[in-house]
């Protein structure tokens, strides 16, 4: 039994957030509260036309249609509305009869077909698709590739802006930010938090949780709890009232061994009779103090002492990774030292699992020179466990094999640190868990010591107790370290250093993951400063453009080399667009200032069908205001890669 007698209210525009450990029951009581599966009793009721998204961690995908085809089945009834009014305006001026009653029903059917149009976002699901697919990381290069091309954690970012196109009442996110890079996850943040809806989601993140939510529902032992609470202030809260409860629980107990300790010593005298009975009575009478239950199963586990390396652990000289015609890593330079302990970050994509790849030889350079130390042993740990562990084995033959002989008579014993006990040992790696098989790779990492551990992205799939005990192993960890992750939570404090991916460069970072995200931010100020007066555009092209190169005189551009051929004619057409979009950017602007002097009119709020024209115009407008400005930033971030 996952769980019993739940009972809850959701309200509208409500944040919860539902936690526990793996195996509780989440993703189960997702799929019945969007009506996927049946409960064994009880009832979900729902008001009539509310609306649930569920993105769920099984893809149901249709990988034929295109990306931008996949977003705008989220307006397939805003589509249907649109052939609709098409329809009726091709009757409309066909017809004669004016003054008809069919005909002014048709203008009246018309006008509440538009209205709906309107409300649905007809006017702006163009732009709502742009702005949504460039926020989930998507280039608008790739918006009219097949999903097939795209791997699986980026079709699930696709189904995901889907759900938020369409804009239901209710988004049930199971893990929605195992596939998504750091800037992805903040663009969601900002989103959910503004989402008219409610939101339930299940995390593993604290800091997403946290960010997001204000009320934490938690499944333990077949209950949960349920309090008005961001996680971290759930956890404090939680605490505390199980120390009450303990408190209350040990008084109660004290007074009845009092009350039985009377008993047992008046139980047999005549002149106390009457007294006893009572104490007995009032024994029989109190209520026990439940402690509220507590799953303290976790991980028991650190790293075995690393071998003394030598100073340089890994040195990358102009490295080159191209997959065909993509090239990955441009020329790449890198060392890491003994003790090192440092983050891969950056978009997805940018090349930050083929480098920890490559240094943990599982790929091989396209060209460049990599050296790794002396004495350095390396242990890797993949975001893709199945890939490696090999299906068809058990759990205890994946440890056998990868096993020296003198670790073969702990084997168990390690793999009950992580909570594989009895049967679960010869359980197939294809029927296991997404948690189960992170643990699985990392007891397989225990068997020898290691003085580089690579991680790439070892939380996923992890519940919170499980990485805070990875997290704490470690920071005790004595060897050098490379992680990739997008879990904030986990990096902080655990990396001295960052190393940004971006466009095929590698940039140095000191300090963890807060230093770097607080630089970023300021950096990006600095770059572009849009308000509400105006909008300053800090990247500029130069009218003239010869034809040995092209000059992008850009503050966020520091280096500039000639260009030639594909990549001049491709930096020519984004110059062109780039220059276009600042006319419009212009454009739109002014628009916007008029707009907003109209609605300061105190006389126009007296005559609603204008005033809603307005308001619907001015919405518009911002949103391809919006839109362009995200464009805007794309092309920068183009024009930079091509002169790097």
């Amino acid at each position: 039994m996952l769980f019993s007698g739940v009972s809850f209210l959701m309200q509208r525009g409500e944040r919860i957030g539902l936690v526990g450990r793996n195996g509780a029951g989440k993703s189960t009581l997702l799929h019945i509260i969007a009506g996927e599966r049946k409960a064994s009793s009880g009832e979900i009721a729902k008001q009539t036309g509310t609306t649930i998204g569920f993105l769920s961690q099984d893809l149901t995908l249709d990988v034929s249609f295109t990306l931008r085809e996949t977003a705008m089945q989220a307006f397939d009834e805003v589509l249907a509305l649109q052939a609709r009014m098409d329809a009726m305006h091709h009757e409309i001026m066909t017809r004669t009869d004016y003054e008809s009653d069919d005909y002014m029903r048709l203008l009246q059917d018309q006008h509440d077909a538009h209205d709906l149009f309107e409300r649905k976002g007809g006017s702006t699901m163009h732009a709502d698709i742009d702005r949504i697919l460039t926020g989930l990381g998507f280039m608008p290069a790739e918006f009219d590739k097949p999903l097939a091309q795209f791997s699986g954690g980026w079709q699930m970012r696709a189904e995901l802006a889907k759900l938020l196109l369409r804009q239901p009442d209710c988004l049930l996110l199971d893990e929605p930010t195992n596939h998504l890079d750091i800037d992805s996850v903040q663009w969601l943040e900002d989103f959910l938090r503004n989402y008219d809806g409610a939101v339930v989601l299940v995390s593993h993140d604290r800091t997403f949780l946290d960010t997001i939510t204000k009320r934490t529902i938690e499944i333990t032992r077949t209950k949960i709890y349920d309090i008005p609470a961001p996680y971290s202030l759930y956890e404090e809260i939680r605490a505390e009232r199980m120390e009450l409860q303990r408190a209350a629980a040990a008084n109660q107990q004290r007074e009845r061994e009092r009350i039985q300790k009377f008993v047992d010593r008046f139980r047999y005298k005549a002149s106390l009779a009457t007294r006893v009975q009572s104490r007995i009575k009032s024994l029989q009478r109190l209520e026990e103090i439940e402690v509220d239950d507590e799953d303290t199963a976790s991980l028991r586990f650190r790293f075995p002492n690393a071998p003394r390396s030598g100073r340089v652990v890994v040195e990358c000289i102009g490295v080159v990774k191209n997959y065909g015609e993509k090239k990955v890593l441009k020329n790449v330079n890198f060392v890491l030292e003994r003790g090192e302990k440092i983050a891969f970050l950056g978009k997805n994509g940018e090349g930050k699992s083929t480098m920890s790849k490559i240094i943990g030889g599982l790929e091989t350079l396209t060209s460049g020179e990599l050296i790794i130390g002396h004495n350095v042993s390396i242990g890797y740990y993949a975001q893709h466990q199945a890939e490696l562990l090999g299906g068809h084995n058990t759990v205890l033959q994946v440890m056998e094999n990868a096993s020296p002989p003198e670790m073969r008579p702990r084997l168990r014993s390690l793999l009950g640190a992580f909570l594989f006990s009895g049967d679960d040992v010869n359980k197939k790696v294809a029927v296991l868990s997404g948690g189960e098989k992170s643990r699985l790779a990392l007891a397989r990492l225990l068997l020898q010591p290691y003085n580089l551990l690579i991680l790439d992205e070892p939380t996923n799939h992890l519940d919170m107790l499980a990485k805070e005990v990875l997290k704490q192993s470690l920071m005790d960890y004595d060897g050098s370290m490379i992680v990739v992750s997008h879990d904030r939570d986990f990096l902080d404090s655990l990396t001295t250093k960052v190393v940004e991916f971006r466009h095929g460069k590698l940039q140095e970072f000191l300090g963890d993951v807060d230093d770097y995200l607080r630089e970023v931010r300021e950096g990006r100020r600095a770059e572009v400063k849009v308000t509400s007066d105006e909008v300053r555009v800090t990247s500029k092209v130069t009218s003239k453009v010869t034809s040995d190169e092209l000059q992008v005189t850009s503050k966020v551009t520091s280096e500039k080399k000639p260009l030639a051929g594909d990549a001049k004619n491709e930096a020519k057409k984004l110059a062109k667009r780039l220059s276009e979009i600042e006319g419009l950017v212009d454009t739109y602007e002014k628009k916007i200032s008029e707009l907003d002097l109209a609605l300061a009119d105190g006389d126009l709020y007296k005559d609603v069908p204008k005033q809603n024209a307005i308001l619907a115009d001015h919405a518009e407008t911002k949103n391809k205001l919006d839109t362009l400005l995200t464009e805007w930033t794309t092309i920068t971030e183009q024009l930079e890669g091509l002169h790097q």
